[in-house]
């Protein structure tokens, strides 16, 4: 193997360095030059206009009374009347549990009783010719008392193993079969009363001066189309949900045909119209504690914290942070940086 010239080999190490600063550099010149490429944007230009006053909300149509239907005591099922789908009358006898212990529970103790009673009658009447003593007396008439007692509560034990129907209403589906051993937590069928109906809705808590017992609102049904119903406040969670901030509202609803579950829009008047900037929700920017929009002055981008107010379909009102003729971004908003060039695409209409 031939020697290598030394001389070479520094020559070609000082190339291949030179080559590598000079690569270095140009891929840093090329993310420079990529960094400070404008982003590409569209706008909206901030101006006052009409918005209406009605405000939308998200509801839930509920059953007037609702309950799932449980026995009160375990043991197996020896009568099962559960009409699937069916109207049952309050009081009607739905499911019995085998009480075959308590009735025999019972009868002794009403052979007891009678036996007492007739002990309690003699003694009575030798306690009036000075027969016995009054002692003796009062514990034959408390023995009768005792057993009296004892009927009573026997009787409450056979009541709790029967079910009836708390009210009339419609039965639902049913989850046990006769002969079945259940206990108070099993589910043997619901029972809803569907011939008044209900909604429950939420507002943000700044509305809770406008909705109030008695107010009205209408209500469109998922599925039926434009068609909407009335319905009137008839009671609001007095304490707002400390999560969402949201008021919980309960409306009557009237002449309205629907299943207990399904979804609704409430919509009510929140005051007189008036004239606000609107931006499209998805230009807001949430953070932690504020919301921000992003406009374009002098082609930058600057973050403006703003407030919001009644939301829209698509849109927000915004009631503080934005001036008229302030170019908004709309599209493009991840792009653009703070204090960063930007070039405006198009200006866009709300």
């Amino acid at each position: 193997m031939k020697n290598t010239n030394p001389l070479l080999v520094f020559l070609t190490v000082i190339v291949l360095c030179v080559s590598l600063t000079g690569c270095s550099k140009k891929k840093k010149e090329d993310l420079s030059k990529k960094e400070d490429k404008p982003a590409i944007v569209d706008v909206i230009i901030a101006s006052h206009q009409g918005i209406s006053s009605i405000t939308e909300a998200n509801g839930s149509i509920v059953a007037n009374e609702f309950v799932e239907l449980h026995t009160e005591v375990s043991g197996r099922i020896t009568y099962l009347n559960i009409p699937e789908g069916a109207n049952v009358a309050q009081g009607t006898v739905l499911a019995r549990i085998n009480d075959a212990d308590l009735q025999a529970q019972l009868n002794k103790t009403k052979v007891q009783l009678e036996l007492a009673q007739k002990t309690e009658q003699r003694l009575a009447k030798l306690l009036a010719v000075n027969g016995i003593s009054q002692g003796e007396y009062d514990t034959a008439l408390n023995q009768v008392n005792s057993l009296k007692a004892d009927l009573a509560y026997t009787q409450v034990l056979i009541d709790k193993t029967v079910l009836k129907a708390p009210f009339s209403g419609l039965i639902g589906l049913r989850q046990i079969s006769q002969g079945a051993y259940v206990s108070p937590t099993t589910i043997i069928a619901t029972m809803q009363q569907v011939n008044k109906l209900k909604i429950d809705f939420t507002v943000p808590e700044e509305y809770s001066g406008i909705i109030r017992k008695g107010s009205v609102v209408e209500v469109a049904v998922e599925g039926q189309g434009k068609s909407r119903c009335k319905a009137v406040v008839i009671a609001r969670e007095p304490q707002v949900n400390q999560t969402t901030r949201n008021l919980l509202i309960r409306a009557s609803l009237s002449n309205c045909s629907a299943n207990p579950g399904t979804f609704a829009k409430v919509y009510f008047n929140a005051g007189s119209a008036r004239k606000s900037i609107m931006v499209p929700t998805n230009a807001i920017i949430p953070d932690d504690k504020n919301k921000k929009l992003v406009i374009v002055k002098n082609g930058v981008a600057n973050y403006v914290v703003v407030e919001t107010g009644v939301r829209q379909e698509g849109s927000v009102e915004i009631t503080s942070g934005i001036a008229d003729g302030d170019s908004i971004v709309v599209d493009g908003v991840l792009f653009a940086r703070p204090d960063k060039a930007v070039k405006v695409r198009s200006v866009k209409n709300l």
